[in-house]
C-alpha cells in the first residue's frame, strides 16, 4: 500500500491535503482521483472564469505529482 495526497489548484491558489490516503496500487489511486474529480467538476465548471485553470493532482509520499487532471477555459477566437 502506498500513501498519496490530493492537491487542488485554481489560478495562483493551491492547497494539499494534510492527511494521506492509502491505495493498493497506482490504478486504485487513479480510479479514486477520477471519482473525486467527477464529484467536484460540475460545481467548478459553473463558476470557472474565462482564461482560468483548475487542476487536481495526486501526489506521492514525497508530495511529487503522480497524476493530474486539468480543466482549462480559453477563448479560441
Amino acid at each position: 500500500m502506498s500513501l498519496y495526497f490530493f492537491r487542488i489548484s485554481q489560478g495562483r491558489y493551491s492547497g494539499a491535503a494534510d492527511q494521506p490516503y492509502e491505495f493498493a496500487n497506482r490504478e486504485s489511486a487513479w480510479n479514486e482521483l477520477t471519482a473525486v474529480c467527477s464529484d467536484l467538476i460540475g460545481g467548478i465548471s459553473k463558476t470557472l472564469q474565462q482564461g482560468a485553470e483548475w487542476q487536481m493532482e495526486l501526489l506521492d509520499e514525497a508530495k511529487q505529482p503522480v497524476f493530474r487532471i486539468r480543466l482549462v477555459s480559453e477563448s479560441v477566437s
